[in-house]
């Protein structure tokens, strides 16, 4: 038998240091979280705020945090689960309900820190990148206010793969049409050919209001009618119809920048819940004398037996 050097041996296991519980879990990409959240020594404790996009099974989850010591602070938090509330009753994960999440969080952040009247973001979203330049610095919004510059996030895509075309972009652009100053580009917007180098402006937009999704519907309504009744069958108990996808979708973002603000909490309560009454603990006398009482039932059981016998 050769020789087979040992390397995982008794020094190597002394010396072993687990990696962090999330990053065990594939939750969190520290090397990105540390360079998304370190802030420069010249600004003290500035909050250096981001934008993080997650995606569930069902719904899309928009939020702003900022890093602190403690931990992560939320500051704004929206949720495709509230879109039906402004009319989106279906499709609250694809790429148009993910705009409009986003919308609906930055116009929500504008309003608590009073910056919504001064950055309106863009009303009809056609799919390009707005920025202004002042000085040697560019901000991604249309119009700089002369005291109150607009509120700053970093995108945070976990680990989610960063593709063209990802849903998590239609968070991005949702956001910065509701007057985020979130820096990006063209290049990770559905409609960009990276070969070509050019961007489609107006492939962007369709996919905003939801074009792709009434195309794979009236394509199945032509070619398999009973998968086009199986896959679209809430959005056919609601009656939306194909034609109506873009009606839908502008009128829910007119709903958002109307009132982001989020809907009352109703009180939780229980009816039909069963009480029980906790039995007393007893005492050492108590129990003592319990214990007495088994003992005699026990013998006077015994006697009895004896003497029927």
């Amino acid at each position: 038998m050769p020789f087979v050097k040992l390397i995982k041996n008794k020094a190597y296991f002394k010396r072993y240091q687990v990696k962090y519980k999330r990053r065990r879990e594939g939750k969190t990409d520290y090397r990105a979280r540390k360079r998304l959240i370190t802030q420069d020594k010249n600004k003290y404790g500035t909050a250096k705020y981001r934008l993080v996009v997650r995606f569930s099974n069902r719904f899309v989850t928009v939020s702003v945090h900022c890093a602190e010591v403690v931990g992560d602070k939320c500051i704004c938090t929206a949720t495709s689960k509230e879109l039906p509330r402004y009319g989106l009753k279906n499709g609250l994960k694809n790429f148009a309900a993910a705009y409009a999440t986003g919308l609906l969080c930055a116009r929500r952040l504008l309003q608590k820190v009073g910056l919504d009247e001064l950055y309106e973001g863009n009303d009809d979203p056609d799919g390009e990148v707005v920025s202004t330049e002042a000085g040697k610095k560019t901000y991604f919004v249309e119009e700089l206010d002369d005291d109150k510059r607009p509120f700053k996030c970093l995108l945070d895509v976990g680990v989610t793969t960063t593709t063209t075309g990802h849903r998590v972009f239609a968070a991005l652009k949702g956001a910065s049409d509701g007057g985020l100053d979130i820096p990006h580009n063209h290049k990770r917007f559905a409609g960009y050919d990276k070969e070509a180098k050019e961007y489609d402006a107006e492939a962007m937009a369709d996919r905003i209001k939801g074009a792709h999704v009434s195309e794979y519907m009236e394509k199945l309504m032509d070619e398999d009618n009973a998968k086009y009744q199986q896959l679209f069958s809430k959005y056919i108990e609601e009656g939306v119809e194909p034609d109506g996808l873009e009606d839908l979708y502008t009128s829910v973002h007119e709903a958002i920048r109307e009132d982001p603000s989020p809907a009352e909490k109703s009180e939780f309560a229980v009816d039909d819940r069963t009480t029980y009454k906790k039995a007393k603990k007893l005492t050492y006398e108590e129990r003592k004398a319990r214990v007495e009482a088994k003992k005699a039932a026990m013998e006077e059981e015994e006697d009895e037996d004896e003497s029927e016998e």
